[in-house]
């Protein structure tokens, strides 16, 4: 059985690296929207459902009459997913550039676009993913076919060891990615599914010698019955389904309670899955050494109080360092659901492909309703913790009466009211990141829960607990400099990021129609909350905000602007940020911008690696590059075009501006008067050459080497230094 083992270690160790990759290749062609995030994962998720289930059934109908080994067609399986590596990015391309020919007449934000989309994204995702949901049963197959005493619980051998593959898998292909790119990524992906196809094969010729001696011949067949009972069979489907409903919609909820203390960082992601599939691992290993039957209904009602350890390590007034709050807030749930899956799987199958297939599909079926309930219908209109008290509520449903099952114990019903009222002392005294803005408004949607705050000019914005930007004069200068830099009267800006407004008001102040794209649908509803002047700024035709992935609208759209000012949301190295910052994406930029238009590109800080790589991105795809430190002293102004532009001075700045600019260019400072305030910047320019030199051995930044978001080996190995 080592040989199964390592097979699906190396199997589970694939998928997550495949669904890493898929996920943010997806992004960059279709968008960064929550809503095609839900899709991808869904179609890889119900991809796997219908490989499992179909891969069950023929297990069913031909176990019987091959003369070969089943590993044959698992090997199959696994070089037809080591093949999609090659594929996918290709089909994914195909897909976007089929999209733009049928969309003419699609709006940027609509129904139909995601509809077109997701369908294409189905096409592409759904048969690879349903070779991968097909390993796990084909196994079984090859495993009963060989009449091991292991067979009636081949699911949860396989099972642990996949989830072991999985959880190496959170960590690794981030190194990879960093080093070798997306693309790299997956070409290593499928060397190890080539090499788990050929060990496969190798090993099925051994086995049909073995099966073809005249001792194997006269061995009658046997066959391991399920131990369940068919009236077990809505009980376990009910729980396999509500298992998978209930984790993969709690990790949802797990993101928008953790990132205010880990970041919006593909690291702090890695965190929150490695943490899940780890416990999960250990879970698993408990029952295949434990053999349990699962007769106890207990384990099912601890779960609901395990269901809300998060609420207490997300409270802000608990002291302990940031990375454990993840650890210990996942680890007992995800432990405990980890043991009881395999468990009711096992049950359920006996061995059987076909009876393992079905109870996986049912499993998958709830890991694809889950993120979809917690996105659009629980987190928009309730509380974090309100939808994760939702999710606890069917393991404590679990005190009552459950057909075909014994009745709880005495001491079972009194650790399960105990459970009860530890849930209600959780949810009535624990506190969220909320809690820290008690005067603030707070707005949730299906992207993020949005806090404006403060009083003043120490007023913020933050989306699920990261800051997101100040009242600063920095997003004015990024409108006024741009525009009155300009060698003609400006006609039309895009402003990619609406974040508190100040770039969208600023630049009104021009007369001129202005339009803002912003991804998180609830942030233009606090426009008010830092500008007076908002509702009124709104009233104007001129005004118009879009929401969606800025990325993605500028591909779509026809308009050409004189001005197009991005102002990608903090950290710098924030997850698929790069996607505002790489070559692909100015080449879109470049073909949105008006003839003799100017992109302005904000970089509020970073390492050395960051600054050169983004400079040698525009430089690579705009002739002209001017470079500025801003008015406050940090961050950089990059202005990027493809024909020369001006060096202007403080006073002809000025008077291109119209009056109502330079009023509002003036309504923070620093400076005393308004050729004062250019000449903060203009006095600190820089050569791209220099912000180059800063990290010369790095390349320009790509959507498939996203040096900004993966930087943990130069970290380690001091390549990079910190740049204010």
């Amino acid at each position: 059985m080592s040989w199964y083992y390592a097979f699906f270690f190396i199997s589970g160790f694939c998928s997550l690296l495949y669904e890493v990759v898929w996920l943010r290749l997806t992004a960059a062609q279709y968008g960064v929207t929550i809503a095609m995030t839900s899709i991808v994962l869904s179609v890889f998720m119900a991809g796997m459902g219908a490989g499992s289930l179909l891969s069950g059934i023929a297990s069913r109908r031909y176990g019987d009459r091959l003369s070969w080994s089943p590993l044959r067609l698992y090997a199959g399986a696994e070089l037809i997913i080591g093949s999609a590596s090659l594929l996918v990015p290709v089909e994914l391309l195909f897909g976007r550039h089929l999209l733009e020919a049928w969309s003419g007449g699609f709006s940027t934000s609509s129904a139909t676009y995601y509809l077109a989309s997701g369908l294409l994204v189905a096409l592409t995702l759904f048969p690879w993913c349903a070779s991968m949901g097909a390993t796990i049963p084909l196994a079984m197959w090859a495993i009963r076919s060989e009449e091991r005493p292991e067979a009636k619980r081949s699911f949860s051998f396989l099972y642990t060891a996949n989830v072991i593959g999985a959880m190496i898998g959170a960590i690794v292909p981030v190194y990879f990615i960093e080093k070798y790119g997306f693309h790299g990524t997956l070409f290593i992906g499928t060397g190890l599914n080539a090499l788990i196809a050929g060990s496969a094969l190798a090993r099925s010729v051994r086995w049909r010698r073995t099966i073809s001696s005249p001792a194997a011949e006269q061995a009658p067949a046997t066959a391991a019955k399920p131990q369940a009972a068919a009236a077990d069979g809505p009980r376990v489907m009910t729980l396999l389904f509500l298992t998978g409903f209930a984790t993969m919609g709690m990790e949802v909820i797990w993101i928008r309670l953790y990132t205010a203390f880990i970041g919006p960082l593909v690291y702090s992601f890695a965190l929150i899955l490695l943490s899940y599939l780890a416990a999960t691992a250990v879970g698993a290993r408990i029952y295949t050494r434990k053999r349990t039957s699962g007769g106890s209904r207990l384990p099912w009602i601890l779960l609901g109080l395990l269901s809300l350890m998060p609420l207490i390590t997300a409270d802000p007034r608990v002291p302990i360092i940031a990375p454990f709050r993840v650890i210990l807030g996942v680890l007992l749930v995800s432990g405990v659901i980890g043991f009881l899956t395999p468990m009711l799987v096992d049950h359920w199958s006996g061995g059987d492909a076909n009876r393992a297939g079905k109870a996986y599909a049912i499993n998958v079926l709830g890991c694809i309703l889950g993120p979809l309930f917690a996105s659009f219908v629980f987190l928009p209109h309730l509380s974090e913790r309100v939808s994760l008290a939702i999710f606890s509520l069917p393991w404590f449903a679990m005190l009552a009466p459950w057909p075909g099952s014994k009745p709880l114990t005495f001491k079972s019903r009194i650790y399960g009211i105990a459970s009860v009222v530890a849930a209600l002392a959780i949810l009535l005294f624990t506190h969220d990141y909320t809690n820290l803005f008690p005067k603030g408004d707070i707005l949730r949607d299906s992207t993020a829960t949005v806090i404006a705050a403060g009083k003043g000019m120490d007023r913020k914005l933050l989306t699920n607990g990261v800051g997101m930007t100040s009242l600063t004069p920095i997003t004015k200068m990024m409108a006024h400099f741009s525009l009155a830099s300009l060698d003609h009267p400006p006609h039309s800006m895009l402003v990619i990021c609406f974040g508190m407004g100040t770039t969208f008001r600023s630049a009104r102040t021009w007369k001129i129609p202005v339009t803002a794209v912003e991804l998180v649908p609830s942030v233009p509803k606090v426009f008010s909350y830092f500008h007076k002047d908002a509702e009124q700024v709104l009233a104007s035709p001129d005004a118009h905000i879009v929401i969606d992935d800025g990325r993605r609208y500028l591909e779509r759209s026809e308009q050409k602007f004189d001005v197009i000012v991005i102002d990608p949301p903090p950290p710098v190295s924030a997850a698929s940020s790069s996607l505002l910052y790489s070559v692909e994406f100015y080449s879109i930029a470049r073909r949105r911008l008006a003839p003799h238009g100017i992109l302005a590109q904000w970089l509020p800080y970073g390492d050395s690696a960051d600054i050169a790589a983004v400079t040698r991105a525009l430089t690579e795809t705009f002739p002209y590059v001017h470079i500025y430190q801003s008015v406050s002293g940090w961050g950089w102004h990059f202005f990027a075009s493809m024909d020369p532009m001006q060096d202007r001075s403080a006073d002809d700045l000025v008077a291109r501006m119209p009056a109502a600019a330079v009023t509002d260019m003036m309504e923070w400072g620093p400076a005393k008067t308004p050729p004062e305030q250019f000449q903060l910047m203009l006095s600190h320019r820089f050569k791209p050459e220099e912000m180059i030199a800063l990290a010369p051995q790095y390349p320009a930044l790509h959507d498939d080497r996203p040096l900004n978001e993966y930087f943990i080996v130069r970290a380690l190995d001091g390549a990079s230094r910190r740049v204010k």
